[in-house]
């Protein structure tokens, strides 16, 4: 049974088992993560879910105040997804940090626990959650799944498992009540909603409640994941025989990180015009025709009329027509006006079949911008911040204070010292510098 070997991985899984590499990359996930959900803690989503959540001396809810280890974690989850500038995965096809740390760290809070089993909490929540994304996508995606929502629920549990530090048989439980709850539906992010923020939020709310509910004795199904009726079967039509499970590979070293707040599928296109730009010095009112060559999932992100913010992360043609406009894409630069629908209306959006094949290995585009006499063309394949083309520390702690520019405080000691505190003293000192400074 999967669960059990999860279970197994989770329960066994020790900080000294990590080596320094997997520690590394843990404190960075954990940075990028802390530096978007102290931003998306101000958002509309941000603010509507921190409404409702009754205050509370249990953990931190981050940039706002205190709550329940539920609430916690379900408020940190939606602020960390609702940019769309958190960590992802692309063979997976899922962020796991948004969903997995605010499990850990709720916890790890209100359970008095050091930086070190927050780190190995993470490992495992990001171990289980990319290892079932790998397993069962693309089938998942292709029926309408969000694995964010569906695989990240089973990931925070067992982050939130190994922050409980529960046994073998709690944790199979717990992993058993994950797979009931799991959910999360493409239509919620492609329709420009805020559906898309509660997924992450959910499934770490959900991670949280499993594994409290198991310490309790509450059971749950060990069958959840490759029964007869189970979640395998049930939103991916798998038989696991047929695929292998991939388990035990540090996969949290495989993340990677963004530059722009916009679907991660529009990505390649964007660095792609951004090189043209920059190498031409192209100006706007030239520009004749530009087309997009790109996989099928990329190029059916072609809504030339979004009508919200969120909208506008899932659109190629708008998405592309800022970038140009400003050089750069930005969540101030996040709106629409005359030149930016004029740009776009020039973006013809073309699903290469060489490039699908490919997908979801590489992440291909192929921009050309055509001016009065003249092409330009520039292909990307994989966009910055994939592990094979990545940020350095240095330019991930950029991206932390560009996003919250009054905050002064040296995060990078912070991060770089994660394991020596306790989290029950961190987070309350985050987030008392971050209010003061940015209330």
């Amino acid at each position: 049974m999967i669960v059990e070997k999860f279970a197994d991985y989770t329960a066994s899984l020790k900080y000294e088992d990590l080596g320094e590499k997997v520690i590394e990359q843990a404190k960075i996930c954990f940075l990028d993560f802390l530096g978007v959900a102290l931003r998306g803690s101000k958002t509309p989503s941000g603010n509507a879910v921190n409404n409702i959540i009754k205050e509370s001396d249990e953990t931190t809810v981050i940039g706002r105040k205190r709550a329940s280890v539920l609430d916690s974690a379900l408020s940190n989850g939606i602020a960390a997804h609702s940019l769309d500038l958190d960590d992802g995965h692309r063979i997976a096809q899922l962020h796991p940090g948004a969903c997995i740390i605010p499990a850990a760290l709720s916890l790890c809070e209100a359970e008095n626990k050091t930086g070190k089993e927050l780190i190995t909490s993470m490992v495992a929540g990001y171990e289980i959650a990319i290892s079932l994304g790998i397993l069962i996508n693309p089938e998942h995606r292709n029926r309408g799944f969000h694995s964010t929502g569906t695989c990240g629920t089973f990931g925070s549990t067992a982050a939130a498992c190994k922050a409980l530090n529960l046994g073998m048989e709690e944790t199979i439980n717990a992993l058993g009540l994950a797979g009931t709850q799991a959910s999360g539906l493409l239509e919620s992010d492609h329709s420009g909603s805020m559906g898309k923020h509660l997924h992450a939020g959910n499934a770490a709310h959900s991670g949280v409640l499993s594994a409290l509910l198991a310490k309790e004795g509450f059971t749950g199904a060990k069958t959840i994941l490759d029964g007869k009726e189970g979640f395998l079967s049930a939103v991916a039509g798998l038989n696991v025989k047929n695929k292998e499970l991939e388990l035990g590979n540090f996969h949290i070293l495989n993340v990677y990180f963004k530059k722009y707040p916009v679907c991660r599928h529009l990505h390649s296109s964007i660095d792609a015009a951004m090189n043209i730009v920059n190498k031409n010095d192209l100006k706007i009112e030239d520009i004749c025709k530009i087309i997009v060559k790109t996989y099928k999932i990329a190029a059916e992100h072609d809504e030339y009329n979004p009508k919200t913010v969120e909208a506008i992360r899932q659109s190629l043609p708008v998405s592309l027509a800022i970038a140009i406009k400003y050089n750069e894409l930005n969540l101030d630069s996040l709106k629409t006006n005359d030149d930016i629908i004029n740009i776009s209306n020039k973006v013809a959006i073309e699903c290469s079949a060489e490039l699908d094949e490919m997908y979801p290995s590489l992440r291909s585009s192929i921009i050309s911008i055509y001016t009065e006499g003249k092409s330009h063309t520039e292909r990307v394949d994989l966009p910055k911040g994939e592990p094979e083309n990545q940020f350095t520390k240095y330019e991930l702690v950029n991206k932390f204070n560009n996003l919250n520019s009054h905050l002064n405080m040296d995060i990078l000691s912070i991060i770089s010292h994660l394991e020596d505190y306790k989290i029950k003293d961190l987070m309350p000192m985050i987030n008392n510098k971050f209010k003061v400074d940015g209330d």
